[in-house]
């Protein structure tokens, strides 16, 4: 029993005492970079292709303005999907100047389009979202026979008898 307590006496110093500690900042630690002063304003945020036709261009674009007051770097553009291939500005762009980023789409798949590109920057805002958006509708179907009275006769051959 005095084991016991013993043990536990001690165990509950050392717990207080690193409770007690006073946290000292660690030195090899660089504070935090202020916060950075560029800032992106899209002209819009989602494009809408309606509804297009299977194998068409699926290409649109983004345009943005930087309305801060440094450079604005954009990192990284993302497509949700690999359907959605975005493609954005390398250099860094000055305050009060415009940039793009073009977007395509590969037109093969049919169906209802819903695909976010994320957009990493220096920007205040951090990491901006756009999206595209509509329909793609099936090409028609080549006929594989030509239709009316030029089509091939099917079946077995009539035979013309002596009677």
């Amino acid at each position: 029993m005095k084991k016991i307590v013993l043990t536990l006496g001690i165990l509950s110093l050392f717990a207080f005492k690193g409770i007690s500690q006073e946290q000292k900042p660690n030195p090899t630690t660089a504070p935090a970079a202020p916060a950075s002063q560029a800032d992106i304003k899209f002209d819009k945020m989602v494009h809408d292709y309606g509804t297009i036709k299977q194998g068409a261009d699926g290409g649109c674009e983004f345009k943005f303005t930087n309305t801060g007051k440094e450079p604005l770097i954009i990192t990284n553009c993302q497509g949700s999907c690999g359907c959605t291939v975005p493609s954005c500005p390398k250099e860094p762009i000055l305050p009060g100047k415009s940039g793009v980023i073009k977007v395509h789409y590969d037109t093969k798949r049919v169906g209802p389009i819903s695909k976010t590109v994320s957009v990493q920057s220096n920007a205040l805002v951090g990491t901006q979202t756009i999206q595209i958006k509509g329909t793609v509708e099936a090409a028609p179907v080549e006929e594989q026979f030509p239709a009316g009275g030029n089509a091939p006769k099917t079946g077995a051959p009539v035979e013309k008898g002596n009677n």
